[in-house]
């Protein structure tokens, strides 16, 4: 494996209204946009700055709005078989696109869809960087079965466990290391809520993020709460369904 197999690599955003979600993460996380020249489909590149965080991609069938997360691989072909050794299912089976790379779909075996790059030149770019605002700065695995879910991604992607906290009846969320850093954690989701993965963005103030997110047709489904290291978290719902979260200071 080389040193970015298992990384988190890419956010990508169902919308079938890219008007409204540029208009929204754009006031929310600071984002600015550039069509990104595919010729006959219509795909945003989301931008913190001069680099690429995200992609917003309009679907060609109607489908509930969902953020997705990429994680990086050496061998798309042989990470899609491994996939399917280890109980999960291709949804996207592996194809190019030109000047990135090689990427596939795929969900776990308890349902949470995700998504697989290959990147061209091997190198995963810069949407997943923890100490920037406007960038990917967390990934949360709602799962029924933790354990198992830890499994499957410690096989295919070469993840370790971090701390494990109690949260009571809630059960245990259990952090996950790449290379030795924590870029995640895996619990249980809310009674009925099916498997799914919640990126986390960076944003240079919790309170003033929130205030943005409900002037502009966001819903709060978590208020701000204070995580270990002295940041503070909020879960939320854009206005067109899609469920993501932002972490920062106070």
């Amino acid at each position: 494996m080389t040193g970015h197999h298992g990384a988190p690599c890419w956010y990508e955003l169902t919308s079938a209204d890219q008007t409204a979600s540029q208009s929204f993460y754009g006031r929310v996380l600071g984002w600015g946009f550039a069509d990104a020249g595919m010729e006959g489909f219509a795909y945003t590149l989301a931008m913190a700055g001069d680099q690429m965080v995200a992609g917003l991609m309009t679907p060609d069938a109607p489908m509930p709005e969902f953020w997705m997360v990429y994680f990086a691989v050496d061998d798309c072909d042989a990470a899609c078989a491994r996939v399917g050794e280890l109980g999960g299912h291709v949804h996207r089976p592996p194809e190019d696109i030109p000047g990135t790379g090689r990427f596939a779909i795929a969900a776990d075996p308890q349902g949470a869809v995700f998504g697989l790059l290959q990147p061209l030149d091997g190198q995963t770019g810069s949407a997943f960087d923890q100490m920037k605002t406007g960038h990917g700065a967390w990934h949360e695995l709602l799962s029924p079965d933790p354990v198992a879910a830890f499994s499957f991604y410690a096989a295919l992607l070469g993840w370790a466990k971090g701390d494990a906290m109690p949260m009571g009846d809630m059960g245990t969320y259990q952090l996950v290391r790449w290379q030795g850093t924590d870029i995640g954690g895996i619990c249980p989701p809310e009674p009925g809520m099916p498997a799914h993965w919640l990126p986390y963005f960076s944003v240079a103030g919790i309170d003033a993020a929130i205030v943005q997110i409900r002037e502009n047709g966001g819903t709060i489904l978590q208020d701000r709460m204070e995580v270990p290291g002295g940041v503070f978290i909020a879960i939320a719902r854009d206005p067109q369904g899609a469920r993501f979260a932002v972490i920062g200071p106070a």
